[in-house]
């Protein structure tokens, strides 16, 4: 009986293999399919997407790179925690920047940056009338980043960004805690950032952000309390 060969690797367009892995991955990690400590076998995913183990390293550098992955001194690789100890640390970080970014877009905006943020805004209520938390995870994000693109500063821009992509898995236990049916004051909190940012006032800017940051750290705050008797990975 003739053995069975080994299939090779099915060709596919450079970077197109490092992306098709990165977005499963990112995927069950921020939907928690993936809990914190999970390992992530090299081996095992080149099976899974039939493909070799270089597009696979690109993907875990990339995720590595948004927190989402780090790699243990044996060199193995693991979703990285949640740190739920030190998260008032987090909160009072992203507040300031949600607060610092949003008052210099009402500052430094230029017309297209309005187009932009609009665009980003249109998505994520889409992806909330539909209830895809991934997406609204997603859209979320890229909404905050246009913001603070549009303040003009790449170094808040940076840690506001960085701040983000750490905050996804946190968002999703946000969005967890209202069943992925967001209540529709929360979307109309985008809105009037919008319009604070439109009208260039800046201390509107400032207020409705901060009301905007708070919201969002007191549901997680009281949903953490509310379950701490569940065991919660760290």
């Amino acid at each position: 009986m003739a053995q069975k060969t080994k299939s090779p690797p099915i060709e596919r367009k450079r970077g197109e293999g490092s992306k098709l892995v990165y977005t499963a991955l990112r995927d069950d990690i921020l939907n928690l399919v993936l809990p914190p400590g999970s390992p992530i076998d090299e081996v095992q995913l080149t099976e899974q997407f039939s493909m070799s183990r270089t597009p696979i390293r690109e993907a875990l550098v990339r995720l590595a790179g948004e927190g989402l992955v780090r790699t243990l001194p044996n060199h193995s690789t693991v979703v990285s925690n949640i740190d739920f100890l030190n998260l008032h640390s987090f909160f009072d970080a992203i507040t300031l920047m949600y607060r610092m970014t949003t008052r210099l877009a009402a500052q430094f905006h230029r017309p297209a940056d309005l187009d932009v943020i609009r665009g980003h805004e249109a998505a994520f209520v889409r992806a909330v009338e539909a209830r895809d938390a991934l997406a609204m995870i997603a859209t979320n994000r890229d909404f905050h980043a246009a913001i603070a693109e549009a303040g003009r500063n790449p170094y808040y821009a940076g840690l506001f960004g960085r701040l983000l992509d750490e905050g996804r898995r946190i968002l999703r236990v946000y969005y967890s805690s209202f069943d992925d049916e967001l209540p529709l004051q929360y979307v109309g909190e985008h809105e009037q950032m919008i319009a604070a940012i439109e009208a260039r006032d800046i201390e509107a800017a400032d207020r409705i952000a901060t009301a905007h940051a708070d919201q969002i750290v007191r549901q997680i705050q009281q949903m953490i309390t509310r379950d701490h008797r569940r065991p919660i990975a760290l």
